[in-house]
């Protein structure tokens, strides 16, 4: 079903796209976002029919969202969502760039083939790049037209933009890039005061983890984390919204690692 479209004045409620925000990670920050009082543009590849039983969850619970799907690879596919955003709710606050892939096959680097860094690399790194380069454009539209409005961004990488996994290494390259997006966008855009953030995950309990469930357990049970458990969805999403509420304004560029402890050094 179509979402209404809101004329609702500009400031008088705050809106966050959260892209990859129908399950897994997304999902988690979505429902930490919604609690804090926030609209959300949730969006995904699959088709809304696909996602009715969560959206008609979200709703049930008296969250105002709604749903385009798109892959954030595609030009077309990002306009279209920045577009969706502006029919829909008419503002954007915070955008969150949640979506990503694995690779297809867990390859040594070796053995790794083109057509899988390529699809890695456009879904992890120049979607989030570019439909930041969308957000960020409106966002200074807004600020211009309003000087009470604010904003951020932030980038939901992994751990992996710096621990070397030689099985996945597109993976790995295309989270060291959105690493140093980070830093490209806070230093555009902090004349603007509009703050970009990266929180970097660890592993964590979703549907690309659920094939390697054994392995860290056992490496879990070992000690691979200082908090011996895995990471859940609301675990970053509670430091994805605390990040939109504006609680570090002093911070952009800065990493928050929700990890466990496991990129602690320690003999």
């Amino acid at each position: 079903m179509k979402q209404e479209t809101k004329n609702t004045p500009q400031g008088t409620e705050r809106v966050a796209l959260v892209t990859g925000g129908s399950r897994g990670i997304g999902l988690g920050i979505v429902k930490c976002l919604i609690a804090d009082g926030f609209s959300v543009m949730l969006n995904g590849v699959r088709p809304e029919e696909s996602v009715a039983d969560v959206l008609k969850d979200l709703r049930d619970g008296g969250a105002d969202v709604a749903y385009c799907a798109g892959d954030v690879s595609d030009a077309d596919a990002r306009k279209r969502l920045i577009d969706a955003t502006r029919e829909t709710f008419g503002a954007l606050h915070v955008l969150v760039n949640n979506a990503g892939v694995a690779p297809k096959v867990r390859a040594d680097i070796l053995d790794a083939e083109e057509d899988s860094y390529d699809w890695v690399m456009d879904v992890n790194l120049k979607g989030p790049y570019f439909l930041t380069q969308l957000a960020a454009r409106w966002m200074l539209e807004q600020k211009e037209a309003d000087p009470a409005w604010s904003g951020a961004i932030v980038n939901v990488n992994s751990i992996s933009a710096t621990v070397v996994s030689i099985n996945r290494g597109e993976y790995c390259v295309s989270k060291a890039g959105l690493a140093m997006a980070t830093g490209l966008w806070a230093a555009r855009l902090g004349e603007h005061d509009i703050p970009v953030y990266e929180v970097r995950p660890g592993v964590t309990a979703t549907d690309m983890t659920a094939g390697v469930q054994e392995k860290y357990d056992k490496l879990i049970d070992e000690g691979l984390t200082i908090t011996p458990r895995w990471g859940q969805p609301d675990d970053v999403g509670k430091a994805v919204a605390s990040l939109a509420r504006g609680d570090f304004p002093y911070s952009t560029g800065q990493v928050i690692m929700v990890d466990g402890g496991l990129s602690v050094p320690r003999l």
